[in-house]
């Protein structure tokens, strides 16, 4: 069986309270970020996603900029992890946050 894990933009969105569902801290998370947007950092890794149009459940608002979350196939059918790189889920959420950040400060320089 396929081990997919979901990834909700909440998950490292800075303007985001713990209890909001944020998992990484102020200091790392990224503002407002889209499911696209993770989806395009996890394809680049080398995993293989899904993006759906769901909402999180901690979410309040239900407009479209907010909804969406990407399952990512995390394990093999024999539970290695597809990319021995990310051994953990947290290990993937601060990668998407460390290249999220790198493309948000290459946006801010040529501007």
């Amino acid at each position: 069986m396929f081990r997919w894990t979901c990834i909700y933009p909440a998950y490292i969105n800075g303007k985001k309270s713990r209890a909001d569902g944020r998992r990484v801290p102020v200091s790392k998370a990224v503002e407002n970020p889209t499911y696209a947007e993770i989806k395009d950092v996890l394809t680049a890794t080398g995993f293989n996603v899904l993006a759906e149009n769901k909402a999180y459940s901690k979410e309040k608002s239900n407009e479209p900029t907010t909804r969406g979350r990407v399952r990512v196939q995390f394990r093999n059918d024999d539970g290695t992890p597809v990319n021995p790189k990310f051994p953990s889920r947290n290990f993937l959420i601060n990668q998407i946050e460390r290249e999220q950040e790198r493309e948000s400060s290459l946006v801010n320089y040529r501007e």
